[in-house]
């Protein structure tokens, strides 16, 4: 897999260390300084943006499918957002009691950023610094139009992308567009008060328009992952759809819908015009391209933005491989076994007629001992459990098993696991976007190049199906969740494919959209965002109560325990029971291919095992065990809108607090809504 934006700047990088351009590398490090020549040169200029590219990008070798860059100061990635929803288990600053709200605790979010120094670091203002500097920088010098304005157009877009990450987590922030002077220090040139959170937007916007304007619909085959016109303005109908929300938009203003709305049909218009659309591939089932989505390389019609990674060999100049592989996969394979999701996400994902599992019009019943039956496709797609086969290089064949049983009856016993190098956190692990030619012969899966598409066409029609539903039209906001499902592959019995009982209301509307975002973007790093922008966390605004979503506080997150029975109850003994020794095996052989009378298919051989030898229940202890009263769920209404740090207001005391965060210099008065 050949992924050409990080190629591009590790040759640019190797190119400028071995010409007489040291002084571009001294730049980086003191940002007093300015290298006219990076703004006269193409080359150098190309490997300016492409540096940029890679303050905003996911690390070597990390989980960017659900990781975010926006719970840190410092440019560094971490799941505490997924964790901080219903998707990943864990206790983080953002869901824990805490004696007081204050901001001189780390629940006051650090990426406000870190005050910026004369060394260059990934952090937010630096970030900012050379990209300003650069917008202004290039139009110094001469470069020719047809060079300049694509490399201006992409770092327009990333500025648009900074100031929505920090609008989003805080409302309205300094709005900085010009390359301060880190070394004046703390003067009033560089003393720049928030703006409105309406200020911001407009600002947003208006760099979004720049972007829209200079940048291509498509990138030739080389420059495929760059970001386009579309992306662009895909960005806008996400920015303006957070606008219109209840987090910033309470009143339920209807003209913050309208513009949401045109901006998702802009977006969907300009992406269409230039070959992006859902992923649809050959002649195969809908539900079996679903899957195959993230191993399109160039010309990926579902990938928005994407984030590029290589499967280059470990350790080398060119390495740039993604960590999701090797996170994913069992550790009885050599993989971390680090990715647990919840019962609760599992448990989220429909019947393949559309119905939720509680649904009784579903023409399938759910039984709770054999979940998996009769499911979403995407369900298959998304999880591996007990049984299932999950195919890598290697072994074609390979069959996931995560039952436990007990060697003996004795009730201090603990219970042993078949998997004999450790077991998944929640008994069952997350398959998607998982290559199933993945090896684990060299590097333990590490040498992945599965790139991670940070926004897909998918998202696009969504977020303007939540739009339409939000100007009171119904109808094209069910459509929009239609083609979703229509896509994966469920069933089609009712005419809306499952969805036919919550046509006639907007709020039962809004709740499908938001429950279909949480099924189709499972693990891409939305549900933490969508739960905070419908302020779905504890229903202080009686929005849990209105769109019937069950709330997060006060709950834990769940796996599943799947023990071992025989006939006469539950099995105790020394040896796996499924597992052949001297052979036979004490209960059942799990790999077998003389199947008991009726059955012929390892699928109906599965079936069989679950109904007379695996109970499945619910394991309960992916949050801590070890508090009194016992751990739960909690977040509090501060977090809808975060405060800005203490060590941030020492060196900024000209910033202002948010609204409801207590400061050292006194109560926040800042206004995130205005």
């Amino acid at each position: 897999m050949k992924k050409y934006i990080y190629i591009t700047i590790i040759l640019t990088a190797a190119l400028l260390a071995s010409s007489c351009t040291a002084d571009f590398l001294e730049d980086k490090r003191d940002l007093t300084g300015v290298n006219e020549d990076v703004f006269k040169d193409p080359v150098l200029a190309q490997a300016y943006v492409d540096y940029v590219y890679g303050l905003f990008l996911p690390a070597n070798n990390g989980t960017g499918f659900m990781a975010t860059q926006t719970a840190s100061d410092n440019g560094s990635y971490s799941t505490i957002f997924a964790q901080t929803s219903d998707e990943l288990a864990g206790e983080t600053d953002f869901n824990k009691e805490w004696p007081l709200i204050s901001n001189i605790n780390n629940h006051a979010n650090k990426y406000f950023g870190q005050r910026m120094g004369t060394n260059i670091s990934n952090n937010t203002w630096t970030r900012l610094r050379q990209i300003n500097m650069f917008l202004t920088e290039v139009e110094k010098y001469g470069l020719a139009d047809d060079v300049k304005n694509p490399l201006k157009g992409q770092l327009y877009f990333w500025r648009a992308w900074q100031y929505f990450e920090l609008m989003r987590l805080y409302g309205g922030v300094p709005i900085v567009l010009e390359a301060q002077n880190p070394a004046v220090g703390n003067n009033e040139e560089n003393s720049i008060p928030r703006s409105t959170s309406s200020e911001t937007i407009a600002q947003i916007n208006a760099d979004i328009d720049q972007a829209i304007a200079l940048l291509p619909g498509r990138w030739d085959g080389a420059n495929w992952g760059r970001i386009t016109s579309g992306a662009a303005a895909a960005l806008r109908g996400r920015v303006m759809l957070t606008w219109a929300s209840p987090q910033f938009n309470p009143n339920d203003d209807a003209s913050r819908w309208q513009l949401a709305y045109d901006a998702n049909v802009e977006a969907k218009k300009l992406l269409e015009q230039n070959g992006f659309g859902l992923f649809k591939e050959g002649n195969l089932a809908n539900g079996d391209a679903w899957g195959r989505m993230w191993f399109k390389e160039v010309d990926n019609a579902e990938a928005v933005i994407v984030f590029g990674f290589n499967n280059v060999a470990k350790g080398g100049n060119f390495t740039k491989n993604s960590g999701w592989e090797q996170a994913i996969r069992p550790r009885e394979i050599n993989g971390a076994g680090s990715v647990s999701p919840t019962r609760q996400i599992v448990e989220s994902f429909p019947m393949r007629d559309g119905k939720a599992i509680d649904d009784n019009t579903s023409a399938y019943s759910y039984d709770p001992n054999k979940f998996y039956k009769n499911r979403d496709p995407r369900f298959y797609k998304s999880f591996a459990y007990n049984g299932a086969i999950w195919p890598y290089g290697a072994n074609p064949n390979f069959k996931v098993w995560t039952y436990a049983w007990k060697k003996d009856s004795n009730a201090s016993t603990a219970y042993t696991s078949t998997e004999t190098k450790g077991a998944n956190a929640s008994g069952i692990y997350i398959c998607k976007s998982s290559n199933i030619a993945a090896s684990n012969n060299i590097n333990n899966f590490e040498e992945s190049g599965t790139d991670f598409m940070e926004m897909r066409f998918a998202e696009v029609l969504l977020n303007l199906a939540e739009s339409a539903i939000g100007i009171g039209r119904l109808s094209e906001g069910l459509q929009g969740i239609v083609s979703i499902r229509e896509r994966a592959g469920l069933e089609n019995n009712d005419g809306s494919y499952g969805l036919g009982n919550v046509a006639g209301s907007r709020d039962q509307l809004f709740k499908a959209v938001l429950n279909e975002r949480k099924i189709e973007f499972a693990y891409e790093g939305k549900r933490f965002y969508d739960l905070r922008r419908w302020m779905l966390f504890d229903d202080a605004t009686g929005m849990n109560t209105r769109l019937g979503i069950p709330v997060l506080n006060g709950t834990r997150r769940t796996g599943y325990t799947i023990k071992v029975k025989t006939s006469n109850g539950e099995y105790f003994g020394a040896g796996d029971p499924l597992l052949l020794a001297n052979g036979s095996a004490p209960v059942a052989d799990r790999n077998t291919t003389s199947y008991p009378a009726g059955i012929t298919t390892y699928e109906q051989y599965l079936d069989y095992l679950y109904d007379n030898h695996f109970v499945v229940s619910v394991k309960d202890d992916l949050d801590r065990t070890n508090a009194s009263p016992r751990w739960t769920f909690k977040w509090y209404p501060e977090y809808y809108y975060f405060g800005i740090h203490q060590t941030i207001l020492d060196a900024s005391p000209y910033l202002e607090q948010t609204k409801g965060w207590n400061s050292l210099n006194g109560v926040g008065n800042f206004d995130p809504l205005l």
